[in-house]
Order: C-alpha cells, then structure tokens, then sequence
C-alpha cells in the first residue's frame, strides 16, 4: 500500500521554543489515521506543516508521492483541509460557498454545481442550498465547511476537530460520513482531543508530547502494550461518598455513577467487592463490567497529563 503522507524529520522553532522537534511518521492511503496530544504538544504546527500553511525550518513533507516545498501546487490540489477554527461565508448560501471554494481550485463549469448538489445531499442540505449560511446552525454549518474541503474530490482529507461542540446527531452524521469517504478510498486525517472518537474511528492513531512522537499504532496495539493495568466498573443502587480500601487495588476513580477500580488482579478484586456488598445489605451491585485499558489510560501513560 503506498503512502498518503510521509513527514520525515520534521522541526519547527519559533523564537527560542521548538514546537516540532524531529517529527516523522507515515499515513497509508486508504486509512483514517488519529492524531492526538495535549494541548501545546505541537499538534497544530506539526499538521500546519502538513498542509502547507507552515513551512518546516528542517525536514520534508510528502503528499501521495509529491515533495510539498517542491512541488507545492500538485501536492496540495490532492488534499482537502477543514482547520479547527474554518468557517463559512455568514452571507453566502450553502451552494455559494462551496461553489466559491471550487473557483479557489480553479474548477468552473457545471460539473462543479453538479458536485456541491451531490455533497450537500450527502449532508442533508440540499432542500437549504439556497439559504444563507447566518440562518444555519452550527451542526449545519459544520457540514457545509466539510462539503467545501470536499468538493475537489482530494485523496487526503485533513480535519481538526471535526465534530467539536456539535450534539450526538450532528456528530454521528459526520462520522458515518467519514466511514463512507473512507469506504470510497479517501485517506482521512483527524486531529482530535476526542479520545473516544480516535478510537472509534481511526485505523491507526499518533500521540505527540512535547514536539515529538510518543507512539504510533492501531487503538487495539496500544492499549494492549498496557495490559497489565486492569479495571473494574461498578455502579450501586445506593452512592458511596468514598470507595472502602480493599487489598490489590492500584487507585479508584469516581466517574458520573460508577467507581472505576484499576486491578491487576482482576477476579481477586471481584471476589473482594462481592464480599463488600454483603457486608454492607443496604447496597445493591446495578452493573459490573470488566475492563481493559482504553485509548484514554495509554494516552495517560505515554504523557503524563490528561485531554
């Protein structure tokens, strides 16, 4: 399978910070790869960098095969970018602004109005097409900005943050709509501080800390480097103010209604809280689930710090 994006060495510095020191990883085409880091890691610069805004001071970028700093103009045609803080044009109608972005392509003709009617059916704007983009809301307007990085038709598509703020309807419409590009052969880039989205979504994942790379792999690789930190959920008919001391248990997190208990000894730890829950008949266990570590537990580990 050849390779989408290639970063090789990248370094960028502003003043006396570096920001990116050393970065290199690759994307494979046909993938949706995750990016993810605190915030200051070097997230931003790093994907700046990737789509061109940003020129690296050392280090190359490669997009489907074309150096970026040299062969700037086809590299770029190949991608679509949907930056964190993008927006559309408040007093353009949908089909306006993605019509607008085609002629930033240089595309023209009525191919093009063919093309953004198609892309805003498949997001569910096409009976608004002709409303001004100031009467939509934000889930809507989001779905237009992604219409416009799309109407092109690039092979790699970059997003930051794509469902930041919007509600679960809007979110899990883009997402099925990123799982269908995906089908179709559209590389898929996300940077996201939605650790469950990574791991939903993305085939592989990088975590950056600090301007460099801390890990690259699948979810599953990842969280399977750290099996031995094991966990139990729990919730009660009846809510414990503190979770009892009990022997083998690393550390308890109280998370909305449930306690998350992390053991290595699972079973031992089960048998424990069976014992709790006799001793104390006025609590009743309502659910108990097992667990290994999630994309959240190695993104602790490998950073230090939480999203």
């Amino acid at each position: 399978m050849s390779d989408a994006i290639v970063a090789e060495d990248l370094v960028k510095t502003f003043g006396d910070f570096r920001a990116v020191n050393g970065v290199s990883f690759s994307v494979d085409s046909g993938e949706i790869f995750g990016f993810l880091g605190p915030n200051g890691a070097g997230k931003t610069t790093t994907v700046r960098m990737l789509t061109g805004v940003l020129e690296p001071d050392s280090g190359k970028v490669q997009l489907h095969g074309y150096d970026l700093l040299r062969q700037r103009d086809v590299a770029k045609r190949r991608i679509g970018v949907v930056p964190e803080l993008a927006n559309a044009y408040l007093d353009l109608t949908a089909l306006q602004n993605i019509t607008f972005t085609a002629e930033l392509y240089g595309l023209a003709g009525r191919e093009v109005k063919h093309r953004a009617e198609e892309l805003l059916d498949m997001f569910g704007l096409l009976d608004r097409r002709h409303d001004k983009v100031a009467t939509f809301s934000k889930g809507m307007t989001q779905r237009v900005i992604l219409a416009m990085s799309l109407i092109n038709e690039p092979q790699t598509l970059f997003l930051d943050e794509p469902t930041g703020g919007l509600d679960v309807q809007s979110s899990r419409l883009i997402h099925r709509i990123i799982r269908e590009l995906n089908e179709e052969g559209t590389t898929v880039f996300i940077t996201t501080h939605n650790i469950a989205e990574a791991n939903a979504l993305c085939d592989r994942v990088a975590i950056i800390n600090e301007g460099e790379i801390a890990a690259v792999d699948s979810p599953e690789s990842l969280k399977a480097t750290f099996e031995s930190s094991r966990s139990i959920e729990v919730s009660f008919t009846e809510q414990l103010a503190d979770f009892p001391d009990m022997e083998g248990i690393i550390r308890t997190e109280r998370r909305g209604d449930k306690w998350r208990i992390y053991t290595r000894k699972p079973h031992d730890s089960l048998m424990q809280l069976t014992g709790f829950v006799r001793e104390h008949p006025e609590l009743q266990i309502e659910t108990v689930n097992t667990r290994g570590p999630d994309l959240e537990e190695v993104f602790v580990r490998l950073t230090g710090g939480e999203m």
